[in-house]
Order: structure tokens, then C-alpha cells, then sequence
């Protein structure tokens, strides 16, 4: 493929995807809007504050993680956006982390319900591990009083004033649009990259050992690796496209895709909350590691459970009528 044809693919892939996430974005960023202009915005925030602030975030921030679970993670940093509140670094990590790991719960549920998973326990499990990742990681930079500052990067250039009127709120709903787009096509591009110069293999090769230590099956690490990398539709729907193929011990499928779901797009969805003022300790270091000792948890409280215990709080029965 010469460079002109892949600049063309770059492009073609920034303009679909971007069509396909400001369909979300655009309602998300209207409701918001109507949510503050009537007022609402204050009652929501006051229902959400007690959990948020658990975490060491404002009442309002709920908005921001209930946009990113309901739509996707681009979805909750246009709220974020919208809202205009001053973040410490800390609390942006905090913020971005949680949404990490738990993010567009309609679509990947339903994928992961289809690879072997209940749709309800995986909902639990994600919802609950953000919530204490990010009680935990609230707790430790407090601890250490470090990244308190509020931050004069990207997220405070394109915040929108709450009292805005409404000509002003859509310039700069506009001006946000062009910099998510703008975003998309520098993920794109790197990613790419990354790939063609091989770093996402040696990415993949590091990650082996680790998941053969967490005591999960060898012949499903290879597909565990890809989700944790490139994404959990990637992973979920190469276990669904596997399991059709091949018996996947059941088990070791559930306990995959539980990984995935804490630890999925390392490197695209990283790089993104760092864009908007998020520090690598926070939504790689400490996710990872957090996903470890999860894992390792989970796997050594349920190695000993029947196949029929496992079946009644984990596995989908949607894989076997697909």
C-alpha cells in the first residue's frame, strides 16, 4: 500500500468514526445543556454527590461517568466539557480512570453476554471495580498530596461556561467537535503506526507471561491480549468468532473477558485521557495494576467453584443459541 493510500484510509476511518460518536456526542451535549439552563443540573448533582465525593469528585461529575457508561468514553468528556468545572489533575485521573474501566456498557455488555458472560454480573463487576479503582486512587494521591494543581491544558482551553447563552455554547460545542475529531484522527494514525512498526506485537509478547501467571488458559491469552490492546469488541468478538470455531473451556472465556473488561484499549484509550490532563499513573500504572490483583483475586476465590456454581452467576446461555 503506497502513502497516499493510506493517508486516504486514515482519513476515511477519522470521518466514520467520528460520524458514528457525534451521533452520541451531539444528544449528550444538548441534554446537558437543557439540564443546566432549567436548573435540574444542581438536583442531579446534590442525588450524585454522596458517591462522587467518595472519590474525591463533585456531585456533577456523575453526569460525566453516566454519559460515558450510557454512550462512550468520547460521550463523557463532552460532558465534561459542558459542564465547565475545574478539575484538580488528580481528580481528572480519578475521573478518567473510572471511566476506563468502566465505559459504553450497552454495546460491550451485549458483546460480552455473546462471548460466555451474563450481562448483569458483568455490569456489576465493572460498575463496582470503578467505583473502588477510583475510591482507591482518590486515597492515594491524597495521601501523597501530589497532582492537586488545576491544569492549564486542553480540558480548561475548550470548558464552556454553564451560564453561557446558547450562541456561545454552540461555538464552542463546534470548537469541540473539531478537537474530539482532531483526536480521532491522531488515535488513528498512531495506532497504525504503532502497528506497522510492531510495538502492539511486543506490547502483546509482554502480556503473555502476565495472564499465564493470573492462571488463565493458554489457549485463550492470545485473543485476551488482542482485547486488552486494541479493544474489547475486539477481543469479545474474536472469543464469539473462536467459540463458534473451536471449544473454548468455559471457564477460562469467562475469566478473559472479565480482564478485558477492566483492562481493554491500553493504548488508544490512554492516550486519550492523557490528552485532556490525565496522568499515565493513574489510567495505565494504577489500572493495571489494579486489574492484576483483581484478577488474581477472582480467579483464585472461583478456581475451586463447580462448573454449575459458574453457571449460575457467570455464564451466558446467548452463546449457545447464537
Amino acid at each position: 500500500m503506497n502513502l497516499s493510500a493510506i493517508i486516504k484510509s486514515w482519513f476515511t476511518q477519522s470521518i466514520t468514526t467520528s460520524i458514528k460518536i457525534f451521533k452520541i456526542m451531539i444528544p449528550v451535549s444538548i441534554l446537558v445543556k437543557i439540564l443546566q439552563e432549567t436548573g435540574l443540573i444542581v438536583y442531579i448533582g446534590k442525588a450524585l454527590a454522596p458517591f462522587m465525593s467518595v472519590m474525591g469528585l463533585p456531585g456533577e461529575i456523575g453526569l460525566v461517568w453516566a454519559s460515558a457508561l450510557l454512550g462512550n468514553i468520547y460521550a463523557g468528556i463532552i460532558t465534561y466539557f459542558s459542564l465547565g468545572v475545574s478539575l484538580t489533575t488528580a481528580q481528572i485521573t480519578v475521573l478518567s480512570t473510572v471511566i476506563l474501566i468502566a465505559h459504553t456498557l450497552p454495546v460491550e455488555l451485549a458483546i460480552t453476554q455473546k462471548a460466555g458472560v451474563k450481562a448483569g454480573t458483568a455490569f456489576l463487576f465493572r460498575f463496582l471495580m470503578g467505583f473502588l479503582a477510583g475510591i482507591i486512587l482518590y486515597q492515594l494521591y491524597s495521601v501523597f498530596n501530589i497532582y492537586q494543581n488545576i491544569p492549564t491544558g486542553i480540558e480548561r482551553i475548550v470548558a464552556i461556561p454553564e451560564n453561557a447563552g446558547w450562541g456561545a455554547w454552540a461555538l464552542g460545542e463546534l470548537k469541540n467537535y473539531a478537537i474530539v475529531f482532531c483526536y480521532i484522527t491522531g488515535l488513528i494514525i498512531l495506532m497504525d503506526i504503532l502497528k506497522r512498526i510492531g510495538v502492539i506485537e511486543k506490547i502483546n509478547r509482554w502480556f503473555y507471561p502476565v495472564l499465564k501467571f493470573l492462571g488463565i488458559g493458554k489457549e485463550v491469552i492470545p485473543i485476551t491480549v488482542i482485547g486488552m490492546t486494541l479493544g474489547l469488541a475486539y477481543g469479545g468478538g474474536l472469543i464469539i468468532n473462536e467459540v463458534q470455531q473451536t471449544q473454548l473451556e468455559r471457564r477460562n472465556v469467562c475469566y478473559a473477558l472479565m480482564l478485558m473488561s477492566l483492562f481493554h484499549s491500553v493504548v488508544e484509550d490512554s492516550i486519550l485521557m492523557i490528552s485532556i490532563g490525565a496522568k499515565i499513573s493513574g489510567v495505565f500504572v494504577f489500572r493495571f495494576v489494579f486489574t492484576l490483583m483483581v484478577m488474581y483475586i477472582f480467579v483464585k476465590i472461583t478456581q475451586s467453584w463447580s462448573e454449575k456454581r459458574m453457571e449460575r452467576w457467570f455464564y451466558s446461555h446467548k452463546i449457545l443459541n447464537m
